[in-house]
């Protein structure tokens, strides 16, 4: 699997927010200081060249340089309960996993959960409740904090906006249940005789070798016969 740059820049600027809102790092409290991070924690993997490289550095501390810039601002008064925690917790036959970047708790005892899009330069929190993964980090913290209010927020971090919704026992529950349906489809699903098909997707999938074995998708996708190997 090919490295990707996006990817890359991504998760660079994830360690240098964790290290900035981790209250035993002493050492990243101003923009200087999360810029200095920012260079520790670079991945440059993925990168067509070294000046593309350069370039995306370069954003990813004007990005970093501005959200800093807001929150010493406007400081959050919540307590950093969660920094790039998985939650787990078993269903009806797997284990469901989430990675939290954030949970802040709130002095009313509620617990916030905070996901940082880099990519991104705005969100709504209708756009939040519609972000799957975030629906799943509120049924496992829920599952682990069963007295507490939950509720999760989109951080676009070029920009600051945030989006925030919490979801009701009831939509927690019927969550569950459809996660637990999907868990058993994909358990019980004959994968031997389970044959691919061409989908829009599958000019970027870094899998596609695999899926040309199959002389019918081959034929379909556009080539005469199916590869013997990779």
């Amino acid at each position: 699997m090919k490295s990707k740059s996006y990817f890359s820049f991504g998760t660079s600027l994830h360690k240098a927010l964790q290290r900035f809102h981790d209250s035993q790092d002493q050492g990243v409290s101003t923009i200087e200081e999360a810029k200095a991070a920012l260079e520790e924690s670079w991945i440059d993997a993925g990168y067509a060249n070294a000046e593309e490289m350069s370039e995306a550095l370069a954003e990813g501390k004007e990005i970093l340089s501005s959200y800093v810039e807001q929150v010493l601002t406007a400081p959050v008064t919540a307590k950093t309960l969660y920094l790039e925690k998985t939650l787990r917790t078993t269903l009806d036959g797997f284990v469901l996993l989430g990675r939290l970047d954030r949970v802040d708790e709130w002095d009313d005892g509620s617990l916030e959960i905070l996901d940082y899009k880099t990519g991104r330069s705005g969100v709504t929190s209708d756009e939040a409740a519609q972000d799957l993964a975030l629906n799943v980090y509120q049924l496992l913290l829920k599952k682990h904090h069963p007295e507490r209010s939950v509720c999760a927020s989109i951080i676009a971090v070029r920009s600051g906006e945030k989006g925030t919704f919490s979801l009701t026992d009831q939509e927690l529950s019927d969550l569950e249940s459809d996660l637990n349906s999907l868990g058993k489809e994909i358990l019980n699903r004959d994968y031997e005789n389970l044959r691919p098909k061409p989908k829009s997707l599958c000019p970027q999938c870094d899998f596609l070798a695999l899926c040309k074995r199959d002389p019918d998708f081959a034929e379909a996708y556009g080539f005469d016969s199916a590869p013997s190997a990779l």
